[in-house]
């Protein structure tokens, strides 16, 4: 059966509806919004606590990370992403997601040539692109500050 352009058009229009843009983005700000407040209520929790602020900083970020490695384990960061889309990609969570996942999909395969050589998968191009992208930034503010 040869379909032409336009029933081809037709058929995938019916088969991806348009989605819900403004919900959506309501449901990233406010799931975005709550993953970071809950990292300003754990800071307030260490400063209570009188952690220093190098030590409330990286007791923060393993919080979060452990936070998200136990829920993306147990299969509630994927759904929970799959309502905040972008809302999750909070730069500490997503990348805890980014590890974990890749780990828990190939740990079948064996420790070293399923998890460990997998386990970065994800989150190696953000790793390889963020410090090129940083790089790249110190050389345009290094150039613009000499002029």
């Amino acid at each position: 059966m040869a379909t032409n352009k336009q029933q081809y058009d037709k058929m995938t229009k019916k088969a991806s509806p348009p989605s819900p843009a403004l919900k959506n983005c309501l449901n990233a700000f406010w799931i975005g919004g709550l993953v970071c407040s809950t990292g300003e209520g754990f800071k307030l929790l260490y400063q209570y606590l009188e952690f220093s602020e190098d030590e409330t900083k990286a007791a923060v970020s393993v919080t979060l990370i452990v936070i998200t490695a136990i829920l993306t384990g147990i299969g509630i960061f994927d759904k929970i992403a799959k309502v905040a889309g972008a809302g999750t990609i909070v730069p500490i969570t997503g990348f805890a997601n980014s590890v974990v996942s890749p780990a828990m999909e190939f740990k079948t395969e064996g420790s070293i040539l399923g998890t460990a050589a997998n386990i970065f998968k994800l989150s190696g191009p953000v790793i390889l692109y963020s410090t090129l992208a940083a790089f790249v930034y110190g050389i345009i503010y290094w150039i613009t500050t000499i002029v």
